[in-house]
Parts: C-alpha cells; sequence; structure tokens
C-alpha cells in the first residue's frame, strides 16, 4: 500500500468515526432533550383547529370546547376553515393546512387542540412550516388520526400531548371527569401519575424512556416516512378501534419485521375499541395477541391503560420520561 492510500484510508476512518460520534450525540440529544412547550396560564390562548375528519353538524361541541376553555380562564381562537366542509374532509387540504400554520406561527396561540380525529392529518404534514414552531414550541393536543401530528411532532424535537378533543366531551362532563381533569391537569404543569389495575397478560418488568406513540393504524401508516418514530430507547403506548384482529396482528407483525421493536424498552397498551369479528375467529384474546406478536422480546407490557377511543381517556404527554413498572397486580406510570 503506497503512502498516499495510506493516508486516505486512514483520513476515511476518521471521517466514519466522527460521523458515527456525531449520530450517536444527535440520537442520545434527541432521546434526553425534547423541548417542553410552556405550561398554560390565565390568559393564553388555545387555538381550535380540524386538521382531519369532517365536523358537519358539530358545532355544539365545539362551542362546548370554547366554553370550557373559558372556564379554566383560557381564550378560545377558533380556526377560520373547522367547519368548513370537503368531502370527507374539514375543508381541503390547503384550508387545513392554512389554520394548522396559522396556529402554529402565532406568537398569541399557546396550544394546538384538535376539533377530532378520523382521516385526513396525513396529506397536510408535508405541507406544514415548523421553523417558528421548533423557535417558540407550543403544546399541540389530540389522539388517534392526530398521531401523525404528534409523531411529527417529537421528531421535531417538542413533546406534545395525547388528550381527549372537542367532540370528545359529552354533554355531561361528570361522565368522563377523568379525562377532563387529567387533560387540564397536564396542559397547566400539574402532575399526571397513573396506577393501572393489573392483568394476567401483563409481562412483568420495569423500564423509563420518552413516552411515544398513539393509534396503531397511524403508527404503521408512517412506517418507512420520516414520521415514523425511533422507538429505540422509549416505552411505546399503543391503542385502536374498529380493526379486526388479524389486522391488529398484521400491523404488528410489519412494524416487527422493520426492527421497530428491537431497542424499544417497554409497551403499554391501551383501549383496543370496538374490535370487529371475522367469519373465520382469531381464536385469542387481543391481549394474548400481542403477546404472541411481541414474544421475540424480553421488554415489560402493561395492559389496561385508559387511552384511546373509550370515554375514559387519560391524558399523556408524549416525549417525556416516565419510569414504568409492570407486575401482575397493578403497573405504575410515574413521569420524571
Amino acid at each position: 500500500m503506497s503512502k498516499n492510500t495510506y493516508a486516505f484510508v486512514l483520513i476515511f476512518i476518521c471521517f466514519c468515526l466522527i460521523k458515527v460520534n456525531a449520530q450517536d450525540t444527535i440520537h442520545t440529544k434527541i432521546l434526553s432533550d425534547l423541548k417542553q412547550p410552556p405550561y398554560l396560564q390565565a390568559g393564553d390562548t388555545v387555538a381550535i383547529v380540524a386538521p382531519s375528519g369532517i365536523l358537519k353538524n358539530r358545532n355544539d361541541e365545539v362551542q362546548q370546547a370554547v366554553d370550557l376553555l373559558k372556564s379554566w380562564g383560557l381564550h378560545a381562537q377558533v380556526g377560520k376553515h373547522v367547519f368548513s366542509q370537503a368531502d370527507h374532509f374539514a375543508g381541503t387540504d390547503d384550508e387545513r393546512c392554512e389554520d394548522f400554520q396559522k396556529a402554529l406561527d402565532d406568537p398569541k396561540v399557546k396550544a394546538i387542540w384538535c376539533a377530532r380525529g378520523g382521516y385526513g392529518t396525513v396529506r397536510i404534514l408535508d405541507k406544514l412550516d415548523f421553523t417558528t414552531f421548533k423557535k417558540n414550541p407550543k403544546w399541540v393536543i389530540g389522539y388517534s388520526d392526530i398521531t401523525a401530528l404528534l409523531n411529527e411532532i417529537h421528531n421535531q424535537g417538542v413533546q406534545s400531548i395525547h388528550a381527549l378533543m372537542c367532540v370528545s366531551l359529552t354533554e355531561d362532563l361528570s361522565e368522563i371527569e377523568e379525562s377532563v381533569e387529567t387533560f387540564k391537569s397536564v396542559i397547566f404543569g400539574t402532575p399526571v401519575n397513573y396506577t393501572l389495575k393489573g392483568s394476567k397478560y401483563n409481562r412483568v418488568g420495569e423500564a423509563s424512556g420518552q413516552l411515544v406513540g398513539g393509534n396503531l393504524t397511524m403508527l404503521h401508516t408512517m412506517l418507512g416516512s420520516k414520521t415514523s418514530i425511533d422507538v429505540s430507547g422509549k416505552i411505546l403506548f399503543i391503542e385502536e378501534i374498529g380493526e379486526y384482529k388479524y389486522h391488529i396482528d398484521r400491523m404488528l407483525q410489519s412494524l416487527k419485521r422493520a426492527g421497530y421493536f428491537d431497542q424499544c424498552k417497554g409497551v403499554i397498551v391501551g383501549d383496543m375499541t370496538k374490535l370487529r369479528k371475522n367469519t373465520t375467529l382469531w381464536g385469542t384474546s387481543v391481549e394474548q395477541l400481542i403477546l404472541d406478536a411481541l414474544a421475540d422480546y424480553d421488554f415489560p407490557i402493561a395492559f389496561n391503560m385508559p387511552a384511546g377511543h373509550e370515554d375514559d381517556n387519560r391524558a399523556m404527554i408524549l416525549g417525556k420520561r416516565i419510569q414504568l413498572k409492570v407486575t401482575k397486580d397493578k403497573s405504575t406510570i410515574v413521569y420524571e
């Protein structure tokens, strides 16, 4: 080997080591240093937007959300196109994007509350500009289809809130008291920790890491895109509605084959709501299905998190570190 070739090889090796170290540093920073938006205070403004499904005949729920915020000393700013209609969606892609972008950029807005899910968020993700948002982060709140946005917010390096939406409100709020109270606590910065009822399906263990995740279908939809979350060193929350069990298994198997769970620290399972029955029965519970799909891993798995598409939908801060302890008798989730 000539001196020139030898020198080139050394330079190339040094370059590779520097690149790897830089990537490790970035990865470590993402794991430990997501920005936490300022908690809300009386007098702050919350923007209500509809980045997804149509809000036909849902005016009363949105007004109820406005009134609820007002009762907490907050101002509500309803997006221009919230009640627009474009086939399946709350306005065209451009109209929904316009409302969300305005809320992202408006310095007076301290939180963005999504009116509903459904379908459509993925269609506006690549139209949004998060430049101003990253300089002055604010809370983005929702669940279900809004998981796509929460994932994107995570990858922008900012925490977000998985919680009820405007159309989740019932005429008698005492029916969803825990959902409302935990939502209020989280946005105002009151600590919220959870003790979950036990399950014979729980996989016992302890783990700590950032809490990430949301709707399983949306996590699966994001797979392979820049919005997909790297769950390495993190604890994944999943919930689902209206799927066949074999669909749930298919999504878990796809995520598994993509290496999604390889470095995962733990899984928290929320509500699996309104599961559909196939003519050929699956043969086991959905809990056992999940355990079987994740049998190759040894991380703890906690069932019975009251979050998802049921009325009892407790608020969770995504991107914030938690301590997870799972036994057969109970599981605890404590924010660090």
